[in-house]
């Protein structure tokens, strides 16, 4: 699938994103949050859900909800941290992080702290709470997007929606667009790009080790760059991810490798597996074509700040 092929969809949706807000907004009269403000409808995973037009106070239960907050120019009141104990991810700007209040675990809110921050607005995903769903709405409006990962700019937009940031997130879009096909042309056009074989490799505390595919997060970037990726990503249920054990790392060897490590490098098996003889074997290591990328940027991100910075990083390793 081509590069134009695959965003096309998100010009799409952006552009029933922004048709939608101004259906709703034209109804904002004869809507209120119940403390007479002025609402507007938000078609989320859980049906329709009324919005402030505004929203001040907002918590995000989810890193990709935060990218996209952040995005948008709205610092969150309320953050879920991961259960490695990351809420701030490093690549965001830190002065902004330190104004966000800690309200319990992705998936496992607390929902004591979150009542106390006063939201008007929460943001997550149905894969991560629904099951706190009408606690969360009693709270204030909830926006669950159906999952994450893949469809992140999808989710941006409904994000954007509910934050009433329509206009901003299609300058956001649009720079994203861009970027991609500068990074591209620098690769050599698609072509040459194609003719690269890239593999996103993740070690991972506590579970099995990940070469991503391309129905994930980083894939849609690859696959949006037009980067050629290896045969062992089809083998990825629902186009998600390949698990294999440290010592199956030799699976991951391409033309290019970019790996990192979620939680300790010691823990993740990153440890015993780079540097390993395996790992010594691959084309991309003897290439010195292997990189060790910032896993909470790469891949716990999701969303548009970070996709930026990942385009950056993609021109300027695979152009050495």
């Amino acid at each position: 699938m081509s590069r134009r092929t695959r965003l096309a969809p998100a010009a799409l949706l952006l552009a029933s994103a922004l048709a939608l807000t101004a259906t709703a907004c034209g109804s904002d009269s004869e809507g209120s949050d119940g403390g007479g403000g002025e609402t507007r409808t938000v078609e989320t995973a859980m049906g329709p859900v009324e919005v402030p037009v505004d929203p001040q106070r907002v918590v995000v239960l989810d890193t990709g909800e935060l990218d996209s907050a952040l995005t948008l120019g709205i610092t969150p009141v309320g953050a879920a941290e991961t259960d490695t104990g990351v809420m701030g991810l490093n690549y965001l700007p830190q002065d902004r992080l330190a104004e966000i209040e800690n309200v319990g675990v992705i998936a496992q809110p607390n929902l004591e702290a979150i009542h106390e921050l006063d939201p008007d607005l929460i943001l997550s995903s149905r894969i991560r709470n629904e099951q706190q769903y009408d606690e969360l709405s009693e709270i204030a409006p909830t926006v669950l997007t159906e999952t994450t990962g893949a469809p992140w700019r999808e989710n941006f937009l409904v994000h954007a929606e509910a934050l009433g940031r329509t206009e901003e997130a299609e300058a956001v879009v649009a720079e994203y667009e861009e970027r991609v096909a500068e990074v591209t042309e620098a690769l050599g056009g698609a072509e040459a790009a194609s003719g690269t074989e890239v593999s996103a490799l993740r070690f991972i505390e506590g579970g099995n080790t990940r070469l991503y595919g391309r129905e994930s997060y980083i894939g849609t970037i690859l696959e949006d760059v037009g980067v050629g990726r290896p045969a062992v990503v089809e083998e990825a249920e629902d186009g998600f991810a390949v698990e294999i054990s440290p010592e199956q790392v030799d699976r991951a060897d391409g033309d290019v490798i970019f790996y990192s490590s979620y939680g300790s490098p010691e823990a993740s098996g990153e440890e015993a597996a780079v540097g390993g003889p395996l790992w010594d074997d691959l084309t991309a290591v003897q290439e010195d074509r292997a990189f060790h990328v910032n896993d909470q940027l790469w891949f716990m991100g999701i969303g548009y700040t970070a996709a930026g910075l990942i385009l950056d990083e993609l021109e300027a390793n695979l152009t050495r």
